[in-house]
């Protein structure tokens, strides 16, 4: 089998966005720093014959705890130029030396594996001769749109909330006004980019005159292709995250489902497994056949993840969006399948940091010792991206994350660890 590259774009939808419609937004100050160095995720979903491109090197303490855990890891190649504000794409075409290791690379047979395929990334492929392995940017982008999420689901007949997919502006005028009598009747509803990410880009509305005030701003001065979705605001009782893989020839193998945990539509992390049903697990099997062989007709292929609900009653909706991209679960996969036994539960999630200084990963791994996992079937947390605590040191304070996955045989021992490990790494936050 081929060897492959892999580089962590994360939140391509940025990308995407270009050019788009948006709503207004507020952007922590050091955000994007700590966003862009989410690249190292795809440090531990390449094998030991592969490559990954990063940003900056990892610590070695931290590589050799990785590898102390019996991780063979992929050949690491690293940009010469480290802009905090620019996603790791832009670092490395921006590297001459590196472009032509690329190259070399792909005249060995190596295909480039994104988190997400933009115009940037084409451009990547085109400079070094390598290979994509996903469709491209425009049947990427495509797909991605809530609009057709909101579409095909409908075509489908899949269970989503009362709403509209909006593609023009009388689309939306006409979405306003069916939105207004929701709001009449004491509903709630969210107006969404077709492209937000992370929170970002959507706004809950519960009175007329705000809804009013989103149409007249979205619309002022707007030629009349825009893209977005306005639907009525639901009760959940948890979130679902599920991927499916679409072959090149169109079959489509169910990857797995996790319960979600995100607080104002911003993702915090996964359950695993998640508290479902074997009914309510077969309901989204049968979902993700539908939308692969959808995806497939469209021209679409490769991993998409679908976030979904389940209501307090039990029911289920079964496609809110679709992510033509990785996500966040598709990196905990390979240590799933390593660390976490048949009978044991893990929680995926970063820990906020305010710190005053650079953060050694040694000093992490003494306070929280007893606290890391040290080996399959054992419990603790592994760490799986370290890059993100430190991306936005400079001058003063500043704000980081620390990812990793907890295991445990139990609920009461991983609550127990979750609660350990906020404790011990309170005592690290700047004062």
């Amino acid at each position: 089998m081929d060897s492959r590259v892999y580089l962590g774009n994360f939140e391509v939808e940025e990308q995407w966005a270009l050019g788009e419609r948006t709503l207004p937004r507020v952007t922590a100050a050091n955000g994007s720093a700590v966003v862009n160095r989410m690249d190292e995720f795809a440090l531990l979903l390449a094998g030991k014959d592969d490559h990954v491109l990063l940003k900056t090197a990892p610590e070695p303490s931290y590589l050799a705890y990785l590898t102390g855990l019996g991780l063979e890891l992929p050949a690491i190649h690293v940009a010469a130029a480290h802009n905090p504000r620019r996603c790791v794409t832009e670092d490395v075409l921006d590297d001459p030396a590196l472009l032509s290791t690329l190259s070399g690379l792909a005249a060995d047979g190596c295909h480039l594996v994104v988190h997400g395929v933009s115009e940037m990334e084409e451009l990547l492929a085109a400079k070094t001769g390598m290979p994509l392995a996903a469709p491209d940017s425009a049947t990427c982008k495509m797909v991605n749109s809530k609009v057709y999420s909101r579409r095909i689901a409908g075509e489908l007949g899949l269970r989503q909330p009362t709403g509209w997919g909006c593609s023009t502006t009388d689309e939306l005028t006409a979405a306003a006004a069916g939105a207004a009598e929701l709001l009449r009747a004491g509903q709630k509803v969210v107006v969404k980019e077709a492209f937000g990410v992370s929170g970002k880009g959507i706004a809950v509305v519960d009175s007329e005159r705000r809804l009013d005030r989103l149409r007249r701003m979205i619309t002022k001065g707007a030629a009349d292709r825009l893209a977005f979705v306005i639907e009525a605001w639901v009760d959940k009782v948890a979130d679902l995250n599920y991927q499916f893989t679409i072959g090149a020839g169109g079959a489509v193998r169910f990857d797995f489902v996790k319960e979600a945990i995100t607080e104002s539509g911003v993702h915090k992390g996964h359950r695993i497994p998640a508290r479902l049903s074997p009914a309510q697990v077969e309901e989204l099997r049968a979902a993700a056949a539908l939308l692969g062989k959808q995806l497939a007709a469209d021209g679409y292929f490769g991993v998409a993840g679908v976030d979904a609900m389940v209501d307090p009653d039990g029911g289920l909706y079964p496609v809110l969006e679709i992510n033509a991209r990785h996500n966040m679960s598709t990196y905990q996969v390979p240590l799933q399948e390593r660390f976490i036994g048949p009978h044991q539960v893990a929680l995926a999630r970063h820990y906020p940091l305010r710190l005053a200084d650079p953060l050694p990963f040694e000093t992490v791994h003494r306070l929280l010792a007893k606290l890391m996992l040290d080996r399959a079937g054992g419990s603790g947390l592994l760490v799986n991206n370290f890059a993100t605590v430190n991306a936005a040191a400079g001058a003063g304070p500043f704000d980081g994350r620390l990812y990793g996955l907890i295991v445990a045989s139990a609920e009461d021992e991983l609550t127990a660890l979750d609660a350990g490990i906020t404790a011990r790494l309170a005592t690290l936050e700047e004062k």
